[in-house]
């Protein structure tokens, strides 16, 4: 499907209720969203999409990428499909792009489910997100977000670590280092405010310091994941998180 900076890749299927537009993290894919889909597609319309520069999409040309542009890959998608009402379901990176494209288009957005959403990247001082930003440009950046991950990896399967670190590498840099210097502007207050909506945001227990965006706008409603897993909580536990999504869809119209 035509973008706004070149192709992107649309996992699209099944039929029925609301449509559900899952949003992947920082160099993950729709890959990631394999067991939901599935699963939603037995009552649902479901699809997936891969943001610019990851999975199947188009690498852009440009430097940096905001997470409003990650956001127009969004309305790019459902624009293109004529959804006109829809849940959008956001991890990590997704979360942010979610709530960016719901705070844009309130009446479109039917339901806002965050998966382990990012953290506010405006808390890290200054100093901290330039030195990160110029790593990530140099060839140390794959080994160095290797690093940075392996703690929220750690509760993970091995074949849950290989899933995530295989799409990592096999990422283009400068699509890792945008996404991640995007969530460093990004406002999530604002964003989260701005959308009134229902809205869950699910929480792992790196989730839950001063940036947690369920810290940052305390009315935003928060579960805690009940499993122990790793931050790719759909890939660790497939089943519960289905779960909530049946829970958080059911009463949505």
């Amino acid at each position: 499907m035509k973008g706004p900076a070149g192709a992107l890749y649309v996992n699209d299927g099944g039929e029925g209720g609301l449509p559900v537009v899952f949003v992947h993290s920082s160099a993950g894919s729709t890959k990631h969203w394999a067991s939901q889909l599935s699963h939603l597609r037995q009552t649902h319309r479901a699809l997936a999409l891969d943001l610019r520069g990851h999975g199947q999409s188009e690498v852009p040309t440009e430097g940096a990428i905001s997470v409003e542009d990650f956001a127009a890959d969004i309305a790019a998608v459902v624009d293109g499909l004529k959804l006109e009402r829809f849940v959008l379901v956001g991890h990590s990176l997704g979360g942010a792009v979610c709530a960016a494209y719901a705070a844009a288009h309130p009446s479109r957005v039917a339901g806002l489910l965050l998966l382990d959403p990012a953290s506010d990247g405006r808390m890290i001082p200054e100093e901290q997100a330039q030195g990160l930003m110029a790593v990530l440009g140099t060839e140390a950046w794959l080994q160095v977000v290797e690093e940075y991950w392996a703690p929220m990896l750690a509760p993970s399967r091995p074949e849950v670590r290989e899933q995530v670190l295989g799409g990592l590498r096999a990422t283009a840099q400068v699509a890792v280092r945008s996404g991640l210097g995007s969530l460093l502007t990004f406002d999530p207050v604002s964003a989260l405010r701005r959308y009134p909506g229902p809205k869950l945001s699910v929480v792992t227990a790196y989730n839950e310091g001063p940036d947690a965006y369920q810290v940052r706008v305390p009315e935003l409603p928060f579960k805690k994941v009940e499993p122990i897993t790793g931050h790719w909580v759909q890939l660790d536990a497939p089943a519960w998180v289905n779960g909530v999504l049946d829970g958080f869809l059911a009463p949505l119209r």
